[in-house]
């Protein structure tokens, strides 16, 4: 089921939801009640787009950026390593900067090298079950949702596993460069993992330069010297950036699969009985409870939209759980079901130009997970009790205890 953006006249009471209140809901009957009067709301941040049609739209209409340093800016990162490391990142380009930055990504970056990455992950995600299966309740994100992201990245990089526990802290950390505002050790944390990942990726590039490998790093190098439009830095901040992205999303978008599927054992049974339905399963979870949940864009120009004028400079936010269960692009929103083919897919990955690269990898990681977890353990029941991310960024369980079958 699809949907196109019609000019559907906006009420004169448009609805007002309150994003930036830590206790937000964003599954709330507030929020669903809002979309069935709008297609937007408005907020304390800019307009939250609610279905799914406008915020596709919106999401490759070319008057909205990716913002440049505005997101840094907001978390009070004005100077330093972290912001260096931020204001240089690919997704704060837009126009033939991106493209040019993207392009030495996409050539390098295939889709045959995450397909024969695919034995390496299921391997890993056996091994982490074997842990799983002998203990009577595990602490997921410890156990299988952060080491198995971590291990593919590694090899898809080609880290030495020797490495491993290092990496883990810092792409851990890097990943709350969002979370600024909640203040304590966050800042400091963020800032070392930025300078030990430099230093240690900038050395492993001059190993790679020297002694090639069938990794993405070498990979990577080999494109710069072909193409000769990308600096040494600029790949150097690829590769971090690449870090950042494919490690903390997808460990959240796991323990994210855990609680959705502990909420619908019968799923997860089905799965277990029907291999088969792993991609449609990874497609339903990133639907049902993304990991992002909100995708932010910038406007580039003053313009009207659908009833709504829209000032250069200000925030136009896309939420994901609400466009993921608009009736007007899924049949049956409200329920979770792997067995229906969703064709409208989730707009957590952003759409046109900036379309995150790490799309197919984390589909991979999520899919393998899932069929050897679902084929060897029972459903997964919540154990104890669950810390969750802060909401303004990536999100997901921090700590998520359970026990299987």
């Amino acid at each position: 089921m699809t949907s196109t953006a019609s000019p559907e006249p906006v009420t004169d009471d448009v609805p007002f939801l309150d994003i930036a209140d830590p206790n937000f809901d964003f599954n709330s009957s507030a929020v669903a009640s809002a979309q069935a009067k709008s297609w937007y709301a408005e907020s304390p941040v800019g307009p939250v787009v609610l279905r799914y049609a406008e915020g596709q739209e919106l999401l490759r209409d070319p008057r909205l950026g990716h913002g440049g340093t505005r997101l840094i800016d907001m978390q009070g990162i004005t100077e330093g390593p972290v912001y260096d490391w931020y204001v240089s990142m690919i997704v704060t380009f837009d126009g033939e900067e991106h493209r040019r930055l993207r392009s030495l990504v996409t050539k390098a970056f295939t889709v045959r090298m995450i397909n024969d990455l695919r034995p390496f992950i299921r391997a890993q995600a056996e091994r982490l079950t074997d842990h799983i299966e002998s203990v009577d309740v595990c602490e997921f994100v410890d156990d299988f949702g952060n080491p198995l992201p971590l291990a593919a990245m590694c090899q898809l990089l080609g880290v030495p596993g020797e490495d491993y526990a290092t990496f883990k802290n810092w792409t851990m950390d890097i990943g709350l460069v969002l979370s600024f505002a909640h203040g304590g050790d966050v800042p400091a944390r963020v800032e070392a993992a930025v300078v030990g990942l430099y230093d240690y990726v900038g050395a492993l590039m001059d190993r790679k330069s020297a002694e090639p490998g069938n990794d993405l790093i070498s990979a990577l190098l080999a494109a710069q010297r072909d193409e000769g439009r990308v600096s040494r830095d600029e790949v150097l901040n690829l590769i971090v950036t690449l870090m950042f992205a494919a490690h903390d999303a997808t460990r959240h978008q796991l323990a994210n699969a855990m609680v959705t599927f502990s909420q619908h054992p019968d799923q997860w049974r089905l799965l277990g009985r029907r291999p088969e339905l792993a991609a449609q399963a990874v497609e339903e979870v990133m639907r049902w409870s993304p990991s992002a949940r909100t995708v932010l864009r910038w406007a580039e120009e003053d313009f009207d939209y659908h009833g709504l004028h829209i000032t250069k400079g200000e925030t136009v936010i896309v939420m994901t759980p609400a466009t993921h269960r608009d009736p007007r692009a899924y049949r049956n929103p409200d329920s979770f079901d792997i067995t229906v083919p969703r064709q409208t897919p989730p707009l957590q990955f952003g759409g046109g130009p900036h379309t995150c690269l790490g799309a197919a990898l984390a589909r991979a990681e999520l899919g393998e997970a899932l069929l050897v977890l679902a084929r060897r353990l029972g459903p997964p029941s919540i154990a104890g009790p669950v810390t969750w991310r802060p909401p303004i960024g990536i999100y997901g369980p921090e700590m998520l205890p359970l026990r299987f079958g």
